[in-house]
């Protein structure tokens, strides 16, 4: 059993009454998984209501052949006429399980990396009030990466540091772990048709959720590499990923210091990068002057290049610093009317 971290402790009993209370569906979306579905299937806990398997045009079919071999009556099978992406199923999934009244709704992947039998975890801070939305993380412990490709865990370091500044989220780590739960009063929070539909999907779920100042908690999970191969190609993902998390980053620093608060921070977002670009910028045009003049600068020329660069740092610091303890901690969904948050899409049961 992974360390469950900053998972509050409960008894067994306590939690499995409040997981039977509680009507929990799994969206698990469907694309090339012919192979490992089935497992996956036979593992989910009982106290499961819904699956929702969603057959992203699959090429192997994999609608028809859990159709075929599943007889759990808990199990719909959504069909896509086209392919739309990780995120395009999870939306889809989402909008079902909405429509079914669910209370919250888990992610697992049909690959066979995520373990059904940890569900449990990632239910129950959103249970007992801790959390709004929870996600895996499986850098939590050194053991937990052992068996991790190297550039896999590069890669990941980097998109969590990218994920922190364009979320808000600074506590969390492994943004694009795709093991997530959720409330569903806080889901029918968010503008599903604005989600991104591809490998981008986790990382864009976690800057809607700061939008709307949802908690989040990291669950301690343990990487898992089978005979599945991953459809993800850094070189393809890489440019559009960095593109998307640089248009969330400005998006939230305008939602939350200019649209919906001003305070000391906005100031600093504004002025510290603006004082430290001149700063920068005069001093290279002074240097290159001075080193093409033979002219030697003067004190007076370094100052008014250094002085704008140290000012701008600190201000740069300050607002991130901000930014840091602004964290949200305090979860909101059981502050929420479902029915007054947005309007529930139908689905359309054609797909």
């Amino acid at each position: 059993m992974p360390d469950t971290g900053n998972v509050p402790f409960m008894t067994p009993a306590l939690r499995a009454d409040r997981r039977l209370a509680a009507r929990i569906a799994v969206v698990v979306p469907c694309y090339r998984v012919r192979d490992q579905v089935l497992d996956v299937l036979r593992a989910m806990p009982d106290y499961v209501s819904r699956i929702y398997c969603v057959d992203d045009d699959c090429p192997q079919s994999s609608g028809d052949h859990i159709e075929a071999n599943c007889t759990d009556s808990r199990i719909t099978v959504i069909r896509h006429a086209q392919n739309q992406g990780v995120g395009g199923a999870m939306v889809t999934g989402y909008r079902a399980a909405l429509t079914d009244d669910a209370d919250l709704v888990v992610k697992v992947d049909g690959d066979g990396q995520m373990n059904p039998a940890l569900i449990a975890l990632f239910v129950e801070p959103i249970l007992s009030g801790e959390a709004d939305y929870t996600k895996g993380n499986r850098f939590y412990r050194p053991e937990s990466v052992h068996g991790m490709p190297i550039m896999r865990l590069y890669g990941n370091a980097m998109l969590s540091l990218m994920s922190k500044l364009s979320t808000g989220y600074w506590q969390t780590f492994d943004p694009n772990n795709g093991y997530t739960a959720v409330h569903a009063n806080v889901l029918a929070l968010l503008p599903m048709e604005k989600l991104a539909r591809g490998y981008f999907f986790e990382a864009d779920m976690l800057f809607r959720l700061s939008t709307v100042r949802a908690a989040v908690v990291d669950i301690p999970i343990d990487a898992i590499y089978g005979r599945e191969k991953s459809s993800l190609k850094i070189s393809r993902v890489a440019m559009p990923m960095l593109a998307g998390h640089v248009r969330n980053f400005f998006k939230r620093l305008f939602y939350a210091y200019y649209l919906r608060d001003f305070n000391v921070a906005s100031i600093e977002w504004l002025l510290g990068p603006a004082l430290l670009a001149f700063g920068v910028l005069f001093g290279v045009a002074e240097w290159w002057r001075s080193t093409t003049s033979g002219e030697v600068a003067s004190a007076g020329t370094v100052m008014l290049a250094a002085l704008p660069i140290l000012i701008g740092f600190q201000m740069l610091l300050s607002a991130i610093n901000f930014d840091v303890q602004n964290v949200p901690r305090q979860s909101i969904h059981a502050h929420l009317d479902r029915s007054s948050a947005a309007a529930v899409p139908r689905r359309d049961d054609n797909h």
